[in-house]
């Protein structure tokens, strides 16, 4: 008999704190994360889990140097237990009159995190009391398959995984520094940058602009792009930022250069097994509506 077919003909077999366990493992991908977020005890993880794969006679998590990962069949059965966590979940709301309940991990990149997420996401856990979200940043891609999050907000359309992508909006680019180094490119000196260090040389932005200013002296180097800010704000020389972050920053001004810098379109990604739940869905059309109605900013 299948994963799906037993936890459709033998619900009484299956206990409800077990498929809670199992489904947060497989959201946090480890026993210290997922015991905080249920407030239980690391054995008692271990045991529900366990419980859960000797009702279903088969194996769902594997242990990693990393974490834990799901085995085929626990890619088969979270799909059945996601959409019993979500009728649960929707069951307790219409029962309550409450929002959708629940953590969502929502990850991009540091400069769209710390130049624009981060205020706006806060902003809809006071709207919405019963959701809990967290924000990361990485300039790498992570996995959404491994469960690293729930929302990703990617440059480029994905290619990988079972996921559902929405195309969210244009990102146009320029050149911000101080009015003194618009000036003084104004007057036919060359250009001294702010960029990525060397740790991210191969990412679009630095690749770019190496390519495009080959000769040029790079004076400031970090990691993100408010650090770029930051640094291009104090005079170190001239930014290539994302016009949501150039705009943002009252002491900076657009500077105008030969060459002009690529667009990048941005995606929502969140999984397919996701699709009904609640809190992923509301956080989502959340995320949508807000870049829908403050694109201007993004965009020439």
């Amino acid at each position: 008999m299948s994963i799906n077919k037993l936890f459709a003909t033998h619900p009484a077999a299956i206990d409800w704190e077990d498929i809670k366990a199992f489904t947060s493992l497989a959201r946090h991908g480890s026993l210290t994360a997922t015991a905080r977020a249920l407030s239980v005890t690391h054995g008692t993880i271990s045991r529900r889990v366990n419980s859960l794969e000797r009702c279903l006679g088969t194996k769902l998590v594997e242990r990693r140097p990393d974490g834990y990962v799901l085995t085929q069949a626990g890619h088969i059965a979270l799909t059945s237990a996601s959409e019993m966590e979500s009728a649960a979940q929707k069951l307790a709301r219409e029962a309550l009159g409450e929002g959708p309940k629940g953590m969502v991990r929502v990850n991009a990149t540091p400069g769209l995190t710390f130049g624009y997420l981060l205020l706006r996401l806060a902003s809809l856990a006071v709207q919405q009391p019963t959701l809990d979200i967290e924000v990361t940043a990485d300039l790498r891609q992570i996995s959404l398959e491994r469960r690293e999050a729930d929302i990703a907000l990617r440059f480029g359309r994905p290619t990988d995984g079972d996921v559902l992508a929405s195309h969210l909006l244009t990102i146009d680019y320029s050149f911000y520094g101080t009015p003194e180094w618009r000036e003084l490119l104004e007057s036919g000196c060359k250009p001294v940058f702010v960029g990525f260090d060397e740790a991210n040389y191969d990412i679009p932005d630095a690749t770019w602009l190496s390519k495009s200013f080959p000769s040029a002296r790079v004076a400031f180097r970090a990691n993100n792009q408010m650090a770029h800010a930051e640094a291009a704000r104090a005079g170190a020389g001239v930014a290539l930022l994302p016009y949501f972050i150039g705009r943002s920053i009252n002491s900076l001004v657009e500077c105008t250069l030969d060459k002009v810098p690529p667009s990048r379109e941005l995606w929502l990604v969140t999984r397919r097994t996701d699709s009904k739940s609640a809190p992923i869905v509301a956080t989502a059309e959340f995320l949508k509506e807000l870049f829908d109605r403050e694109r201007a900013l993004f965009t020439r």
